[in-house]
């Protein structure tokens, strides 16, 4: 009897080595949110798997490159109609996600989906349907604007873009708002907190709920130094940090109806915007009072000389990152003084979902 059972827990472990143990995937696969109208593939089902259908008959090989950079990938196998189709294999994170497509070496993009500014060029996108993308959804409240405007900045010879969303009932109100200056990711853009982030929709749906007084947020392009992926430790913060405090924020206290002051003044980023905060904030001081690094890097007690100024210091990132860092500076941030809120969004790594997740849980902190 004992031989027998042996027998039967190395059959398993066999079977599990040769991957024939493997979670069934469900066949109930959708078009992608982000697909162009009318267009069926990239598909995603109910766990998390996401399906590639290339339509490129004369290749000899195609695969999708998935993420920041178009890191991994899933190779596509030709069908008998000469098509191109595969299936990740395992479940993706939930939220938004960048891929392209690689045929016989060469990247393109998937003329099924949607584009978005990332990796400094124009990638495919496709959405994992998030159990709590409810805090995020398109819902019939009142909207507030993202509306487009050209600064004048001098110090780059030449009017720059941002993105400002203003909230509901602005047009109509006489009232003066804080802002939130809210900085993208390396390879990204003035696009990217609205495109792939749906900040105005966070926002408009937290503003309904009651859940924070509104504020403005200013979005802008921070890659002013030609930065290759990996080498930010080069990247020089004076240039953006003219146009930003010099340029930009006069003309938005000027042109909106802003409480110009640092008391009501904030500034946080993603990623490499994380890491321009932190810079910009401990550089200037006087120019804002709440501070946010979604996975951005920590700031230390010692960073900071004036504690009186700092009314929050927001971190943050996802649990497949660097989630004891974060956890750690924010008690020593706490231990030395300062309001410190640390925040972990579960499951999810150096991606949108945890951003949205950090603004969700940011923006009712603000402002007190």
């Amino acid at each position: 009897m004992k031989s027998k059972f042996i027998a039967v827990i190395i059959t398993c472990i066999l079977l599990s080595n040769m991957g024939l143990t493997q979670t069934t995937i469900i066949e109930d696969f959708k078009p992608s949110s982000l697909n162009q109208p009318g267009q069926e593939y990239p598909q995603v089902n109910s766990q998390g798997y996401a399906r590639f259908k290339i339509i490129a008959p004369a290749a000899d090989s195609v695969r999708v490159s998935l993420g920041l950079g178009g890191r991994g990938g899933t190779k596509l196998k030709q069908m008998p109609d000469t098509s191109w189709m595969g299936t990740t294999e395992g479940p993706m994170d939930e939220g938004f996600h960048y891929y392209n497509v690689r045929i016989d070496g060469g990247k393109f993009n998937d003329p099924g989906t949607l584009n978005f500014y990332g990796s400094v060029r124009w990638e495919s996108g496709i959405e994992i349907p998030a159990h709590d993308q409810d805090f995020y959804a398109l819902k019939n409240v009142p909207h507030g604007n993202v509306v487009q405007v050209l600064f004048p900045s001098p110090s780059t010879n030449t009017s720059r873009r941002a993105f400002v969303y203003t909230p509901p009932g602005y047009e109509k109100s006489k009232s003066k708002y804080p802002v939130l200056y809210l900085q993208h990711g390396w390879g990204e853009d003035e696009t990217a907190w609205s495109n792939q982030g749906h900040a105005n929709l966070i926002m408009d749906n937290m503003i309904a709920e009651g859940k924070i007084q509104p504020f403005i947020i200013v979005m802008t392009y921070g890659m002013t130094n030609e930065i290759k992926f990996g080498g930010l430790r080069n990247f020089k913060i004076e240039p953006f940090q003219t146009v930003l405090v010099d340029e930009l924020i006069p003309y938005i206290d000027a042109n909106f109806r802003t409480i110009a002051k640092s008391s009501h003044r904030a500034m946080a980023g993603l990623s490499m915007g994380g890491m321009e905060t932190k810079m910009i904030t401990l550089n200037k001081p006087d120019v804002f009072s709440y501070y946010g690094l979604l996975s951005g890097g920590v700031y230390a007690p010692a960073d900071i000389k004036d504690k009186s100024k700092v009314k929050l210091i927001f971190l943050s990132c996802g649990s497949k990152e660097r989630p004891d860092s974060v956890k750690s500076a924010a008690t020593a941030l706490k231990d030395a003084g300062f309001n410190a809120v640390s925040y972990i969004s579960e499951n999810t790594a150096h991606e949108f979902q945890t951003w949205r997740r950090s603004l969700h849980e940011l923006a009712p902190l603000l402002f007190k």
